[in-house]
């Protein structure tokens, strides 16, 4: 009998990453929930083991802590086929201009620990010579915007580490791949004005984390009108953009 495959799914509390670990165990896969309340992910953990025939455990992982990476990793119950890391903290624009915690908060929520993380895992897949690392960036890190730029700027560096990461990875039998969900309708952003035509919700984030996995893929946009809107956005001359309301 095969083993079954295993995903380790890094921010497994949030909507995208309950969504991406329905959509894994659905396929057949073994998941692996982390998040800073293990507690909080039992539930969940249990729905999947019901729904289907797999396996599903918790484990407690702070992206904040990362003195606390290795032991984490070295804990897991075995070392996954796949890692997918949905952390991410949107912020406050305002409050991160004034408030140096707050935007050290956001940039390390987005940029240092899920780096930090996927290298760590990226090193045990290439001595292993096989795996699948996931991360989820974000269409804000294409250009820095003037209303997000602190996360934006986070994300464009998580989108610089996996590019090279990849680049490396990939003479060694692992793959990599960057999402870029673009808006999706969450807890995250509840509350805030997103454009319609633009917007998905999170289980089609996590179908289409499946299949870029599935495909090989390198880098995707979950909707691909997002990629034409950024095409357009990063072409525009600055001083056009310094002009734009967004």
């Amino acid at each position: 009998m095969t083993a079954r495959k295993i995903v380790l799914v890094l921010g497994g509390s949030s909507d995208i990453g309950r969504a991406t670990a329905r959509a894994f165990a659905k396929a057949g896969w073994d998941v692996q929930l982390g998040g800073r309340d293990a507690a909080a992910l039992e539930p969940d953990a249990a729905d999947l083991r019901a729904r289907n025939t797999v396996d599903a455990s918790v484990h407690h992982f702070d992206v904040l802590d990362t003195a606390s990476f290795d032991a984490f990793v070295a804990g897991l119950p075995a070392l996954p086929d796949a890692v997918v890391s949905i952390v991410g903290l949107l912020g406050v624009q305002e409050n991160a201009q004034r408030d140096l915690d707050h935007a050290t908060t956001i940039m390390r929520s987005n940029y240092e620990g899920p780096a930090l993380i996927l290298g760590l895992l990226g090193e045990k897949f290439l001595a292993r010579g096989s795996g699948i690392i996931v991360g989820v960036s974000s269409v804000a890190g294409d250009r820095g915007r003037a209303s997000n730029y602190v996360y934006g700027s986070a994300k464009a560096g998580f989108s610089a580490f996996l590019s090279g990461l990849r680049a490396r990875a990939s003479r060694g039998g692992v793959q990599v791949i960057t999402v870029k969900p673009g808006f999706v309708r969450t807890k995250m952003t509840e509350g805030m004005k997103l454009i319609g035509p633009l917007t998905v919700e999170a289980p089609v984030v996590g179908d289409a984390i499946l299949d870029a996995v599935e495909r090989k893929r390198d880098v995707i946009y979950v909707s691909n009108k997002w990629r034409l809107v950024m095409l357009i956005i990063k072409t525009l001359p600055e001083a056009v953009f310094k002009r734009l309301k967004f």
